[in-house]
């Protein structure tokens, strides 16, 4: 049987390259980490029960332009090559995931703007796994106080910003001060035809450090509360 003709399964044989983005903050890339990532990715989009979700601004709910899943121990996996990949990331990195989250993003229009997931509270040292399938979409990582830019993204990052663009089959996994000191996003394209893109990522905090001081994105805004600054 030829690697072709096997179940869509983890590449263990892939290499793993680590971009240090600072002393204390790095990312790994692995290209191709999953064989038959096709056949994953058209199976997630027809059988996860995706689901809409917004937050709450000021005066009115904004529908989160991207959708999501989830799934915990005890429940039915949505593929099972996904039992693997957990078990090789908690191998490789000396970790226990109790579960993982599911992003679809639609087409161009859907994508998430820069930001730390302040959410994780302990941001000395995260470990956060990123696995895609379908369309490849701009990833991008700048480090926190960079000037802003437009969210559109036209192919061009500006200096000290790093795009990663991973495609099907792709995994990223980053690490140590990176939630702490550099912000993400997977850029808008609005008005391209794109393929949906679904993600998959792992989260993991060894609670070190003080914690972060402020409320997640998804806490309600209202009129007269003062942005939290980046810490």
């Amino acid at each position: 049987m030829t690697e072709a003709d096997r179940d869509p399964h983890v590449d263990r044989g892939v290499e793993f390259e680590r971009i240090a983005l600072d002393d204390t903050s790095w990312v790994d890339v692995a290209r191709g980490w999953v064989a038959g990532a096709e056949e994953v990715g058209e199976h997630l989009l027809k059988e996860v029960a995706w689901r809409t979700s917004s937050v709450y601004r000021y005066d009115h709910r904004v529908e989160q332009r991207r959708l999501a899943a989830g799934w915990s121990r005890g429940t039915p996996l949505p593929h099972p090559v996904l039992a693997e990949a957990t078990r090789v990331l908690q191998h490789r990195y000396g970790v226990t995931f109790d579960g993982f989250t599911m992003m679809q993003y639609r087409d161009g229009s859907d994508g998430q703007g820069f930001h730390r997931d302040t959410d994780m509270r302990w941001l000395d040292d995260t470990l956060i796994a990123v696995l895609s399938f379908g369309a490849q979409r701009p990833w991008l990582l700048k480090p926190v106080g960079s000037p802003r830019f437009d969210d559109g993204f036209d192919g061009r990052p500006p200096a000290r910003v790093i795009d990663i663009a991973p495609g099907p089959g792709d995994l990223l996994v980053l690490g140590g001060r990176c939630q702490a000191d550099w912000m993400h996003s997977v850029a808008y394209q609005s008005g391209r035809p794109l393929a949906p893109r679904v993600s998959i990522q792992w989260r993991h905090v060894k609670k070190t450090g003080k914690p972060h001081v402020g409320t997640g994105y998804a806490a309600p805004r209202t009129f007269g509360e003062r942005p939290n600054r980046a810490r």
